[in-house]
C-alpha cells in the first residue's frame, strides 16, 4: 500500500507536470499482469483507500497493510467494489460468493473479516475505501437496479447517464458515494459544469477507453486550473478544493466515488465554464 499525502492548493502553481501526476493521479493500480496481488493507495484526503486486482486462478485475498494499523482491512472502514474488466468475476465475503458482472457493484460494510477476489482473466475490480463508524450490510448493485440520471445533449458533446449505486437513497453506507457514469457514443465532456466537493473528496477512475485514447482531466482551484492526461483504469485524487472533469478523444465511462463528512449527492459547489480559467 502506497501513501498520498495531503496537498494544499497554494503548492499547485509550483509543480510542474511530473510533480502534479506523482500528487493526484494512480497510473499503476492494476499492474502489469494477472494475479499481481491488490495494488493500494492510501490518501490523507479523506483517508480514502483505493485499489486495483486482476485476479486468474486462485483467490486474491484483501488484507490489511500498515498505514490501516488494523487487524483486518474493514476493523474501521467500509469497501466499494466494481468490476471494471470485460469479463465477470467473483467476490467472496466472510465465504459467500457474489458473482459482479462488468460494472456491476458490491458494497462491503465495516467489521467483515475476509474478503477474496476470483476470475478467469477478464475480470478487473476496483476497490474504493473509506473509514466507517457504522455497519451495513453486503450488498450487490447491478446497472438495471442503479438510479440512473441522464443528463447532457449532443449539441454540447456531454450526453450522459449517471448510475448512483452507493448513496443515501439506494444502497446504504456510512460515508462512502459511488456509482458510474457512461457517456452517449459521440460524446467526450463528463461532468459539466465543474464543481467542487467543499467537504468531501472525489476520486475518479476512467475505463473503457482504447490504448490509444486519452481523457484530459481538468483539477485545481477554478481560477488555477491545470490537466492530467489520463489513460485507460487510470485514477485521479481530486481534494474538497479542486474541481473535476474532462474529455476524452473516445469512448469511455468512469467510477465516481466520494468521502468525507456527508453523503449528500447534491453537495457540491459549480462553476461554469464561463468561470474557469
Amino acid at each position: 500500500m502506497k501513501t498520498r499525502h495531503a496537498t494544499d492548493p497554494d503548492q499547485i502553481p509550483g509543480f510542474d507536470t511530473d510533480a502534479l501526476r506523482s500528487r493526484f493521479l494512480v497510473e499503476d493500480l492494476f499492474g502489469t499482469g494477472m494475479n499481481d496481488g491488490i495494488t493500494m493507495v492510501y490518501s490523507h484526503e479523506d483517508r480514502i483507500v483505493i485499489g486495483g486486482v486482476r485476479p486468474s486462478g486462485a483467490p486474491v485475498t484483501l488484507e490489511t497493510a500498515e498505514p490501516l494499523a488494523a487487524e483486518h482491512f474493514l476493523a474501521r472502514r467500509e469497501l466499494g467494489v466494481v468490476n471494471v474488466g470485460t469479463e465477470p468475476g467473483t467476490v467472496t465475503v466472510n465465504g459467500a460468493d457474489h458473482e459482479l458482472g462488468v460494472k456491476d457493484v458490491l458494497y462491503v460494510g465495516r467489521g467483515v473479516r475476509e474478503v477474496s477476489f476470483t476470475g478467469s482473466g477478464g475480470a478487473a475490480f476496483y476497490l474504493v475505501s473509506t473509514p466507517a463508524h457504522a455497519t451495513y450490510p453486503t450488498r450487490k448493485g447491478t446497472l438495471a437496479e442503479a438510479t440512473p440520471i441522464r443528463l447532457g445533449d449532443q449539441r454540447s458533446s456531454n450526453e450522459r447517464t449517471i448510475y448512483k449505486f452507493i448513496h443515501a437513497d439506494g444502497i446504504q453506507s456510512c460515508q462512502l458515494v459511488l456509482g458510474i457514469t457512461e457517456l452517449a457514443p459521440g460524446s467526450m465532456w463528463n461532468t459539466m459544469p465543474a464543481h467542487v466537493h467543499g467537504r468531501r473528496t472525489e476520486v475518479y477512475l476512467y475505463f473503457g477507453l482504447d490504448a490509444n485514447d486519452r481523457v484530459v482531466h481538468l483539477m485545481g482551484r477554478p481560477d488555477q486550473t491545470r490537466n492530467l492526461i489520463v489513460a485507460d483504469r487510470q485514477a485521479v485524487i481530486s481534494p474538497s478544493w479542486s474541481i473535476h472533469c474532462g474529455f476524452g478523444t473516445g469512448a469511455y465511462a468512469f467510477v465516481w466515488a466520494m468521502g468525507g463528512e456527508n453523503i449528500d449527492y447534491a453537495d457540491v459547489e459549480p462553476y461554469p465554464i464561463t468561470e474557469l480559467r
